[in-house]
Parts: C-alpha cells; structure tokens; sequence
C-alpha cells in the first residue's frame, strides 16, 4: 500500500523538478533577452553618436555662414538706401542686439535712422484693446484719416503711421511736430509705446518683432502687431516686418501677415532678422519697397525666396 508519506515525497519532487526547470530555462532566457538588449544597446549608442556628429556639423556650417554674411553684409547693401531715411518700431519681443545690428547695417546702406519707438507689451494685450482704441481717436490729429477697420493694430497704424512716415508723393510730413509729440506723449502716458527723444518722419519703416507669440491671447497679439504694420506699410513709401525664428508660424506676427493676400501684397516680410544674413535680406527688402516690389523672405516654410531677386517659387 502507498502511504502518505509518499504521496508527499512523489508530490514535492515533481514540484522541485518543475522550480529546477523553470529556474534554468529563465536563465537561458535570460542571457537571450540580455544578448539582444545589449546588441541594440550599441546599435542606438552609434546612431546617437551618428546623429550628434551630424548635429555638430550643421552647426558649425550655420556658425560659417553667418560668419560670411555678417563679412560681405555691409559691402552687399553698400548705396542701396543711399540718403533715405527709415524708422524703426520695435514690439516688445524684439531683440535688443538684433535692432542694434540692423542700425548698423542701415548706415552700411547709406541710410539715416531718423528715429526709434517701441511698442510695449500692453499694445498688443487684448485687455487693452478698447483703451488702445479711445486713445488712438482721441490723439487723431487733424487731417489724418483712420482706416474702415476697426481693430487696434490697423487703428494704431492709422495713427503712427502718418506720423513717423512722410507722404510717399510729396515726401511732406503728414503732421506737425507738435500734433506728432502730443500723439506719442498720450501714448506713452498710456503705457502703449516708449519713444526715443526726437522722432523725425521717415520715408521707410522696419517694424521688428520677436519670434513666436507665447500664452493666452498669442493669436491676437501677434494679429495686433501683423495689422499695425500692414497699416504703416499703406502710410508711406513701404515698410518691412522682420522677425526672428518661429515669427513665420500661426503665432507669429510675420505669419499672420503671409496668411493675409491682401497684407502681403503690399507689406514685405522677413523671418530670419536674427541671422546676419536676414538683417542683409531686411535691408534689400526695403530697397525693393522703394521701387514698389513687396516679397516674402527668410528660410521658413512660408517664404517664397531666402532673398529679393532670388525666387523659389
């Protein structure tokens, strides 16, 4: 007869065998998924590697080229606004040294900066939208007509524009310079721009943004801006907006404006101003504006050349 005891004993050995098995076939295993996870391990390492070298040499090829086109960047533009004068109109998110070096680019091209305002963060704050308008109809100065539309940055356009550009047939100050320090003294008290000490009237204008627009309200911030600048582009000579990386996108002022047919069809664009080579394209951008040409320029998906009179279209 079986007994107890050795179903017990029968039943623990088969357990045992069955741990032994599973213990050594897991091993095997094992060393299988390690074998294989090693391999690719070193596969991704070298494609790292790859990537990081090629990262590394693009790089050093931007480095050489904006190295080159800040070199033959004031012999291009050399004469091309000889004894023209242009404003410049910074928005909040410009880069200080970006309007720095284009100054300097602008005396390279013979030309007189005859002033500079910058538009704060509250111009283009939806909040202030009303406030912007009050005070735009309430500085009008007399002569100067608003546009039909009646958003902020075309009505704050209709205002500045007249002011710091002279009329594009007779080449007259559309204001007076009392009627212009009052307008930018009511502006200023209201928190909307901040002005150099003497702003003279120009025939051009550079309207220099920042990249893309960020957090609530970017949509209608980096409208406000797109508006007011095709509405000074309409009140002299011609004007440019440039703007740095991510400008050419939905939320930025420059692609706002290469949305609009009507807005492009007069006001240039620039979408690479941070780059030695955009700062020379905003400058062949204004010279175009002068002989009635308007174009989109830069190296995003949205340009329709990298420079005037280069079409990749």
């Amino acid at each position: 007869m079986i007994s107890l005891r050795y179903h017990v004993v029968s039943i623990t050995a088969v357990f045992l065998a069955l741990a032994v098995g599973v213990v050594l076939g897991s091993t095997t295993l094992s060393r299988s998924l390690l074998s294989g996870l090693t391999d690719d391990n070193e596969q991704l390492a070298t494609q790292v590697s790859d990537l990081e070298a090629q990262r590394n040499a693009q790089q050093a090829q931007l480095a050489d080229a904006d190295d080159f086109a800040a070199t033959v960047g004031p012999m291009a533009v050399r004469g091309q606004l000889d004894q023209r004068t242009v404003v410049i109109i910074t928005t909040a998110g410009a880069d200080p040294a970006d309007r720095d070096a284009l100054k300097t680019l602008l005396g390279d091209a013979g030309a007189r900066v005859t002033g500079e305002l910058q538009l704060t963060e509250a111009f283009s704050n939806p909040e202030k939208a009303d406030q912007v308008k009050d005070i735009v109809i309430r500085l009008l100065p007399a002569g100067v007509q608003l546009p039909t539309a009646s958003d902020p940055g075309s009505l704050a356009g209709g205002l500045l524009g007249p002011l710091l550009l002279i009329g594009k047939d007779d080449n007259k100050p559309q204001a007076s310079a009392d009627e212009t320090a009052a307008a930018l003294a009511g502006l200023t008290e209201g928190g909307f721009v901040k002005a150099a000490q003497r702003v003279e009237p120009a025939q051009l204008a550079v309207v220099l943004t920042g990249g893309a627009a960020e957090g609530d309200g970017a949509g209608d911030q980096a409208a406000t801006v797109a508006r007011f600048a095709t509405q000074v582009d309409r009140s002299g000579a011609g004007a440019v907006l440039a703007g740095g990386a991510g400008s050419a996108d939905g939320t930025g002022a420059v692609g706002v404006v290469r949305a609009d047919t009507a807005a492009t069809s007069i006001l240039s664009t620039v979408d690479n101003v941070a780059t030695p080579a955009g700062r020379v394209v905003t400058v062949l951008a204004l010279r175009e504006q002068l002989e009635g040409g308007t174009g989109r320029y830069g190296s995003a998906g949205n340009a329709e050349a990298p420079a005037p009179g280069v079409r990749t279209e």
